[in-house]
């Protein structure tokens, strides 16, 4: 690919668990293996440990460069609700000059959500107030199955409301073997107006197995341009 024009972007879910990690990876790992300075940011990072998502892009990419993680709270809650019950000071202002340092370091910035866009981040911020804030087109990660006509226009309805660039939707596990997965592509490209691709179970043994699945599946017009 011809990584030309491709802008920092934020890769959002409609829930937690929907492979919003997988996807950065994926993303970064590929702008990296064709030679673009690709970082993830993860604002916040809530269970951890275990949980550690910019952990799994720097291992999946083979570097601690192409990911940081500004925040880490233990309990796995939002990220407001964790920092309240740790007594922990969480900024929002500090949380969003944290991705924009960070996005202007590296060629192609690519923030990861937490959660959903109305996830409480900090301060009485969302999710969808940090992505607004920095002014970044979003790539929506959802599940492929029944359900997911509702939350994926909701949640591309939410961000065209703050004045969000919606680039797209992928649809994660997407096997095609139910009506619901059959016909659900072809529906949200007409409700939402916007491109649909969808991106089958990937075999990851270990997490540079994200890279090469999203490279092989994805096309190149799923990368935001300017």
């Amino acid at each position: 690919m011809s990584a030309e024009g491709v802008t920092d972007f934020a890769v959002v879910g409609t829930d937690t668990g929907v492979g919003k990690t997988v996807v950065t990876a994926g993303l970064v790992g590929w702008l990296r293996a064709v030679g673009v300075d690709a970082r993830a940011v993860k604002p916040a990072q809530t269970g951890h440990p275990p949980d550690d998502d910019a952990g799994f892009v720097a291992d999946a990419c083979g570097t601690d460069a192409a990911a940081t993680c500004l925040e880490r709270l233990e309990p796995a809650l939002a990220p407001a609700v964790a920092a309240e019950r740790e007594g922990v000071d969480l900024s929002y202002d500090a949380i969003r000059e944290g991705c924009e340092r960070e996005l202007a370091e590296a060629a192609v910035g690519v923030v990861e959500g937490i959660g959903g866009l109305r996830v409480p981040l900090a301060d009485d911020r969302e999710v969808v107030d940090l992505v607004a804030d920095l002014g970044v087109p979003a790539l929506v990660v959802a599940r492929s199955g029944l359900g997911t006509l509702n939350h994926t226009a909701l949640t591309v309805e939410a961000l065209e409301r703050r004045g969000c660039a919606v680039e797209g939707v992928v649809l994660d596990e997407y096997e095609g073997a139910t009506v619901a997965q059959r016909t659900n592509p072809d529906v949200l490209a007409d409700m939402t107006e916007r491109p649909v691709w969808t991106l089958p179970p990937l075999t990851i043994d270990e997490p540079r197995d994200a890279v090469v699945g999203v490279r092989e599946r994805l096309p190149t017009d799923a990368f935001p341009t300017e």
